[in-house]
C-alpha cells in the first residue's frame, strides 16, 4: 500500500521560510492579526557550541502523518474526524470536528519546545473570531486620510488572497471551533502534483513520495543517509524524516 511521506535534508535547509510562506499562501492559514498564528510548516531554530565551532540547526517541523497516529486514535467522534487515509496521510474532516481538541492533546509532537518556544502542529481555531479581523475592519488608520483593513481587501473574501480548492473532507478556509493541520496538500497530490513546501523551496531540501516503494525517491534517501524522525520512542511511526545536517565550512 502507498505510504506518502516527506524527506527534508537539513544540510541543504538554511531556514529561509519559503516553505512556510508557500504552506501560509496555499492553504490559508490565519495570521497573526487574527490573535492565533497559525503554522502549518513551522521551524525550531537552533545554536549549541561555542565559538570557533558553534552549530547552527534550521529544522522544519509539521504533521508527521504517523503510521501510528495518536491523534487519531484520540478522536472520539464516530466517524473520526481525525483519520488515515488510503495512502497514509492523516487527513482531517471538519464537519465532524467537534473542537474538543483531544487530538492536540494526544500528539506528541504538539507541543515541542526548543528553548521555551513552542511549536504546535496542530492548531485550534479560536471562538468568536473572525478569520482575520484586519480585512473586515472598516475603521480608518488615519481618518480622513487613509484607508481602512476592508477597502484595501478590494474582495468580500477573507482573506482577500484566497486559494480556492476543493476537497471532500477540509475547507479551503476553516470556519471556527475546529482543529486544523497540514494534510500534505492532499487536494494537489491527488492530482499529481507536489505539496506547496516542496514546490516554493529554493534549496530543494524537501523530497515527497511514496516510501512504500523501495524504489522511489524518499525511499532512498532514507536508507542512504539513515533518515531520522522527532521523538521515536514515542512509537507513532512518523512519515517524516531528516537525512543529513548543516555543513558550517
Amino acid at each position: 500500500m502507498t505510504q506518502y511521506a516527506m524527506v527534508i535534508d537539513l544540510q541543504k535547509c538554511v531556514g529561509c521560510g519559503a516553505c512556510a510562506l508557500a504552506c501560509k499562501a496555499g492553504n490559508n492559514t490565519a495570521g497573526r492579526n487574527a490573535g492565533q498564528t497559525h503554522n502549518w510548516a513551522d521551524f525550531q531554530l537552533e545554536t549549541s557550541g561555542k565559538f570557533p565551532k558553534p552549530k547552527f540547526t534550521a529544522r522544519p517541523v509539521l504533521c508527521n502523518h504517523c503510521s501510528n497516529a495518536a491523534c487519531v486514535e484520540a478522536c472520539p467522534v464516530t466517524p473520526k474526524a481525525m483519520f488515515k487515509t488510503a495512502d497514509g496521510i492523516t487527513m482531517h474532516n471538519d464537519e465532524r470536528c467537534i473542537g474538543c481538541r483531544a487530538c492536540q492533546e494526544a500528539c506528541p509532537y504538539s507541543k515541542m519546545e526548543v528553548k521555551g518556544n513552542e511549536y504546535s502542529v496542530i492548531s485550534y481555531n479560536e471562538d468568536g473570531k473572525p478569520y482575520d479581523p484586519f480585512y473586515a475592519d472598516k475603521t480608518e488608520m488615519i481618518k480622513g486620510c487613509t484607508t481602512s483593513g476592508a477597502d484595501m481587501a478590494k474582495s468580500n473574501d477573507n482573506p482577500p488572497h484566497r486559494t480556492q480548492y476543493e476537497h471532500p473532507d477540509y475547507q479551503d478556509v476553516r470556519r471556527n471551533n475546529i482543529t486544523e493541520k497540514c494534510i500534505f496538500c492532499e487536494h494537489l497530490v491527488k492530482n499529481g502534483e507536489l505539496p506547496n513546501c516542496v514546490v516554493a523551496c529554493p534549496a530543494k531540501a524537501r523530497t515527497f513520495g511514496d516510501i512504500s516503494n523501495p524504489g522511489s525517491e524518499v525511499a532512498q534517501l532514507v536508507k542512504k543517509y539513515k533518515g531520522t524522525v522527532l521523538k521515536p520512542e514515542a512509537g507513532t511511526k512518523p512519515n517524516v524524516y531528516y537525512i543529513r545536517e548543516y555543513a558550517r565550512k
